[in-house]
């Protein structure tokens, strides 16, 4: 039986090998309490900033400054 960290990975690689992952470019990347976080900006929509906490999105924001406050809150909360 799988794990969830397996199946996780390997819906990860298929993602990148279809291309479905344009992240845009990295513009924080950090580990938060031992969780890895990732910020990109992107260069469409409204709302450019997407946060990524442990590989999975948290959300879209306006401003990096929000996305960190946002990130920051969320790692609070959990652990």
């Amino acid at each position: 039986m799988k794990s969830y960290k397996d199946i996780l990975s390997e819906l990860n690689e298929r993602k990148k090998r279809f291309g479905v992952l344009d992240q845009g470019e990295l513009v924080f990347n950090k580990k938060i309490k031992r969780i890895p976080v990732q910020i990109y900006k992107q260069s469409k929509g409204n709302l450019p900033f997407v946060a990524y906490v442990d590989g999975d999105k948290l959300d879209a924001f306006k401003s990096q400054k929000d996305a960190e406050k946002s990130v920051n809150k969320v790692i609070k909360e959990l652990t």
